[in-house]
């Protein structure tokens, strides 16, 4: 135990060290008091990245200890080992902790930009103006919420499951403040943001299931070699996330790669890429040489190697930590266009089909996703190939097909010109909501995925399919998966969309804009499941009521075309009169255009899924009949196997 302590005081000095000096290098620490502008003073200046520091020490503790026990522990009869529920508790101290944490950084950061000392912000009224108005103060805001919540809820759950949404809303928790740092303001603030997302969604479970596992070993847990094996697996994967994320940041921020010798900002990334190749390589001998020889029962050797990693990660989150606090590099002195600043690139030339084949837009969300999806369906059907079981090619072309509409939506012309016209952004919708969810259905990830996935070793545990046949079966998949659910979600939530203040936000943030596409998709899929799915369903309809409700819910598209179709006003009039293109009519014409594209495309899905609805239908009768003359066959067989005994017996009886 004393040991487990000392290496716990030897990653908290790490952090500590490589805070300061990366401060130092930075500049942030010798920043000249400019006359007539305020100074917040030495407390906020040192007192912000310390602050900083202990809040993603504590992030990365609280996701590594709620990792421990879902994840890398075993599970015992579906339930959580006395070891896992400890682990729980104390992601409920590390969540307290990140919470106050978060409040300090608050109370520091409203001081910095106000350029007021502490003691001045508490006594007056200034905090609690200023925090809803600046967008650090509200991400930190949610951040106390949800940690809060974390912090609450964790000395009370019990089961995996509530240890998995504990994991998830922690997750969550980690975006805001870093959403609404340099990344929201570089020059391809969407590359930075979504990069920078998946940067930390990689790094913190790697650097806090590390740190506990560790302290696992350090302290003699139970159970280590399974955990230790299941960390390396994910370890692997989040450091190909975290070096492709962070090279995806770093171009966003210094397009020229002269910056990273010539600038603190881009010394200071050197430094970062440095650190990470030295955890690459101290994970590669975990693999090689130290994993083994917990089998071995020598778990010293990996607590040795494991603390001096997570001693040198400490050290590198106090460098990011600085790395948040130094301003990039100016790329550009000349003033960027509105449309510029808030969509990353300048305003493109007149819509004809020409541009929209030609002026493809990389996003690295969808892209990753459309990569991810095709990756693992593909992955799936190999292994089946490989073992020897047979999987409908017809299945994998719709879901190819399926994410060939997903590029065409979100990295083509219709993603360019989307944010800035309504007509365009309806076809968009159109697409991901009413297109794309019907061939990605047909599909059946599902099922391939139940089939593909190997289950769990031990009897009890979960592993991935059993996650997933336990999602599939939970009672919220029953109730979201519910035809009246599904429905309501698919068709009111566009009206509620459109007709609310919510639509102007979300295009107005790259992140809002991606959420209400993922929507759209999400709803989508489930309303197409309960239509036409093929993976197993909590409440399966007959086809005469798939065919009903598909005619009762596809007319609701068509008011919605022409209500938008006799408008007489547009629809995020604030958000179009920034963005709307000069060559192009009035923004009320555009409108009315969006609507006629709604009313009149509704008919192209609907035609496919009744298509796919009569083939089912007729499919499921041929087996029924097949499963009916199989069953009749069996019945024949029974009678005449009984005849032939009874002509036997009679036989015998006359022989006597």
């Amino acid at each position: 135990m004393r040991s487990a302590y000392r290496a716990a005081a030897v990653a908290a000095l790490a952090a500590v060290f490589g805070l300061v000096a990366a401060l130092y290098a930075g500049g942030s620490l010798a920043e000249k008091v400019i006359p007539g502008i305020g100074d917040a003073g030495e407390l906020v200046r040192w007192g912000l990245p310390a602050a900083r520091t202990v809040m993603d020490l504590a992030a990365a503790l609280t996701v590594g200890c709620l990792v421990m026990a879902v994840i890398l522990l075993p599970l015992i009869r579906d339930g959580l080992t006395s070891a896992a529920q400890n682990y729980l508790r104390a992601a409920s101290w590390c969540a307290a902790v990140w919470a106050c944490a978060a409040g300090a950084t608050l109370v520091f950061t409203v001081a910095d930009i106000l350029g007021v000392n502490v003691t001045g912000l508490l006594r007056g009224n200034e905090l609690s103006s200023y925090v809803g108005q600046l967008p650090q103060g509200t991400a930190l805001l949610l951040v106390i919420l949800a940690t809060v919540v974390v912090a609450l809820l964790g000395r009370t759950v019990d089961t995996p499951a509530a240890g998995l949404g504990l994991l998830a809303l922690s997750f969550l928790a980690l975006l805001p403040p870093a959403l609404t740092g340099h990344s929201a303001s570089s020059p391809n603030h969407s590359l930075a943001m979504i990069g920078l997302a998946l940067h930390l969604a990689a790094v913190v479970p790697w650097v806090g299931g590390l740190a506990v596992l560790a302290w696992h070993a350090l302290t003699k847990g139970r159970l280590l070699e399974t955990a230790a094996a299941r960390f390396s697996t994910l370890a692997l994967w989040c450091a190909i996330i975290v070096g492709l994320s962070g090279l995806a940041s770093t171009l966003s921020r210094l397009p020229d790669p002269l910056q990273l010798f010539e600038t603190d900002y881009g010394r200071l990334v050197l430094a970062k890429m440095a650190a990470f190749a030295v955890l690459v390589w101290i994970g590669h001998r975990h693999r090689e040489k130290t994993i083994p020889l917990i089998a071995e029962r020598k778990p010293r050797a990996f607590a040795r190697l494991a603390a001096v990693e997570v001693a040198i990660m400490a050290a590198t989150m106090g460098l990011a930590v600085a790395l948040a606090q130094t301003a990039p590099p100016v790329t550009s002195l000349e003033a960027e266009s509105t449309v510029k600043t808030l969509l990353g690139y300048d305003m493109p030339p007149l819509l004809d089909v020409a541009n929209l084949a030609s002026l493809w837009r990389f996003d690295l969300f969808w892209m990753v996703l459309v990569l991810a999806l095709g990756g693992f369906y593909l992955a799936g059907v190999v292994r089946l190939r490989r073992r020897g079981d047979a999987w409908p090619w017809h299945r994998t072309v719709f879901w190819l097909i399926g994410l060939a509409t997903i590029v065409v939506a979100t990295l083509s012309g219709l993603a360019t010109y989307a944010p800035l016209m309504f007509s365009v952004h309806m076809v968009q919708h159109m697409l991901i909501a009413m297109v794309t969810p019907i061939f990605l259905v047909l599909g059946a990830p599902m099922t391939l995925a139940l089939r593909a996935l190997k289950p769990a070793k031990v009897r009890g545990d979960r592993g991935p399919r059993e996650w997933l046949t336990a999602a599939l079966h939970s009672r919220y998949t029953k109730v979201i998966a519910h035809p009246a659910t599904a429905t309501i979600l698919f068709m009111g939530s566009t009206w509620a969309l459109y007709y609310s203040s919510a639509f102007e936000w979300l295009m107005g943030n790259h992140l809002g804009h991606i959420a209400m596409l993922m929507h759209f998709l999400l709803s989508g899929y489930l309303f197409y499941w309960v239509i036409i799915g093929i993976d197993p369903a909590p409440k399966p309809l007959g086809y005469p009521w798939r065919l009903l409700l598909l005619f009762v819910t596809m007319p609701f598209h068509a008011f919605l075309g022409l209500a938008m179709m006799n408008m007489g006003e547009p629809i995020a009039p604030d958000w179009y009169k920034i963005v709307y293109p000069p060559w192009a009519g009035p923004i009320v014409d555009d409108v009315q255009t969006g609507g006629a594209i709604a009313w009149g495309f509704g008919e192209i899905p609907t035609f496919i899924v009744i298509i796919a609805i009569v083939a089912q239908w007729a499919m499921s009768d041929t087996r029924q009949a097949r499963r009916t003359d199989r069953n009749a066959e069996r019945d024949e067989d029974a009678e005449l196997a009984e005849y032939n005994e009874m002509l036997s017996g009679l036989g015998k009886n006359a022989e006597k």
